[in-house]
């Protein structure tokens, strides 16, 4: 089974997964954060280096779908190919950091590439208010997010509940993040774990 969760940057998308998969013993598929040769630069130049960027998320999130389907186990996964195509692309063309040529050529890929790949079993979507984002950027202090500008936050959001709304892929859950504390209210985190286990496997 694939489940996977959704959320802007600092939504707790991380924390969430950690521990889900402890709880429920499934394998957690991270972000390639650390490892991701654009990301500093991206922050530094988004324009220059918004495409290169997005094509290797794009690369590396289609690497983990097909990974997680072929090992036969039960998967959690921080972010989905969908938020990168859906949210990321368009909102970096929109704001003139990706030229429509990168755009389209983008797109075009990711459409071949989703049409190989099942969605996720369950989505699990964190919706959190811009000052609960800056808040969680702030509190990890990752150095190249020190850049991130409010405007991109909100355009983010905005573009997250546009594809939320229509999202028909599969079973869904939405959280709102801005009156939870998963990480020292166990009983927050209970509720989570709680709903999650009647969306899986039809406990109430």
């Amino acid at each position: 089974m694939h489940i996977a969760i959704a959320g802007n940057i600092g939504s707790g998308k991380t924390t969430l997964t950690r521990l889900l998969a402890k709880n429920f013993g499934w394998e957690a598929h991270f972000e390639d954060v650390d490892t991701n040769p654009y990301l500093n630069s991206f922050y530094e130049d988004m324009q220059r280096w918004s495409f290169n960027l997005q094509i290797y998320f794009l690369n590396s999130r289609f690497r983990q779908v097909v990974e997680i389907r072929n090992s036969g186990k039960t998967v959690i996964q921080d972010r989905t190919i969908y938020e990168d195509a859906y949210i990321f692309a368009p909102n970096l063309h929109s704001m003139n950091l990706m030229t429509t040529r990168d755009f389209e050529n983008y797109i075009s890929l990711f459409e071949l590439m989703s049409s190989f790949i099942q969605p996720p079993d369950l989505l699990i979507y964190l919706r959190a208010s811009v000052p609960t984002l800056v808040n969680q950027i702030q509190k990890r202090g990752r150095e190249y997010e020190e850049a991130i500008r409010l405007d991109y936050l909100k355009k983010l959001n905005e573009r997250y509940e546009a594809w939320i709304t229509k999202y028909n892929l599969g079973k869904l859950l939405i959280f709102d993040v801005d009156n939870l504390d998963i990480q020292d209210n166990p009983s927050d985190l209970a509720m989570i774990i709680e709903k999650v286990n009647a969306e899986l496997h039809g406990l109430f």
